[in-house]
């Protein structure tokens, strides 16, 4: 029995209010390995292990299984570890974080994913409010709303706000500061999302703008002026994924995506999904300075005790 506090009340309220907002939209609930036998799943450097004598990794996202089980559940989430040896030393980052992680098929394109994405913080954050009154009041925790409509800024559109370089690639932190500011002050919205971020920065499985593929059908969720989830469509033919990975000087018959590949050889849905970090959202939450605040045993690039 998953343990309570008195009156039933789970410890971990925005966790429960995760799980229950996409188990009522219909989301079946995964656990996928994190121990993996290749280290391409991001962009991010990854941690070898030895496992039995060859080489393994510790994953980075559940991203190739979830996808995989688009096909097969239609509708599913993950929560778990993941672990990520980038040597940032940052007040938001860390080593290893909790993601919340959902895919889903028969979308549109991004807009959809950023739709379940509403309604799941939604829940996330009426769990909070009715579950934690008591530690919410000791730390004088104000819970915010989000809009129905969350504010939806283009790359380009986000850079001129934040008076960057219009060939910058992606939003340094100072950038999503600026663009958070400016959805409070225009829209009284501490959330705004920001689409069609540059395709050269995104995986090879994002889908491009069909309008101008030079953009992609992603986007980044921030609030309060810091980056909370990536999110966006998918690509969901196989012939898509040759491409992509050739354009990137790769192969789809290589060991390292052969098997993810399998699936989208037999037909999927055009699909999407993203993740939050659960840390990152709290930290948001409470307005702590730092992520290690709401990190119980936090692991980071100086820390592995206790």
């Amino acid at each position: 029995m998953r343990w309570c506090e008195p009156g039933g009340r789970s410890p971990r309220p925005a966790l429960s209010g995760f799980r229950e907002a996409l188990g009522g939209q219909g989301f079946t609930e995964i656990q996928t390995p994190k121990i993996v036998g290749t280290a391409t799943e991001s962009g991010a450097n990854v941690f070898a292990l030895d496992y039995f004598g060859g080489p393994a990794y510790l994953a980075q996202s559940p991203q190739f299984y979830k996808q995989q089980l688009v096909g097969v559940f239609e509708r599913v989430f993950e929560v778990g570890p993941v672990f990520r040896a980038e040597p940032h030393d940052t007040v938001r980052h860390l080593a290893e974080y909790v993601s919340l992680d959902a895919e889903f098929g028969f979308i549109t394109d991004h807009r959809d994913v950023l739709a379940v994405l509403r309604s799941t913080i939604d829940g996330m954050l009426s769990a909070v409010a009715s579950r934690a009154g008591g530690a919410l009041e000791r730390l004088g925790v104000t819970v915010p709303e989000i809009p129905v409509d969350v504010p939806v800024l283009h790359f380009t559109e986000a850079l001129k706000i934040a008076g960057a370089d219009p060939e910058e690639p992606d939003l340094a932190p100072a950038d999503e500061r600026a663009v958070g500011e400016w959805a409070l002050r225009e829209h009284g919205s501490e959330f705004v999302a920001v689409e069609g971020y540059p395709m050269v920065k995104r995986p090879f499985y994002t889908h491009p703008q069909p309008s101008d593929p030079r953009w992609s059908n992603s986007f980044d969720l921030l609030f309060r002026g810091v980056e909370l989830v990536t999110g966006g469509q998918r690509l969901h033919r196989y012939s898509e994924y040759v491409a992509a990975l050739e354009a990137r000087g790769e192969s789809a018959e290589s060991p390292a995506y052969s098997s993810y590949l399998q699936a989208f050889k037999h037909g999927m849905p055009p699909h999407g999904g993203f993740a939050i970090g659960l840390e990152r959202f709290v930290a948001r939450l409470t307005r702590a300075e730092n992520v290690r605040e709401v990190t119980l045993f936090p692991r980071d690039l100086h820390r592995l005790t206790p």
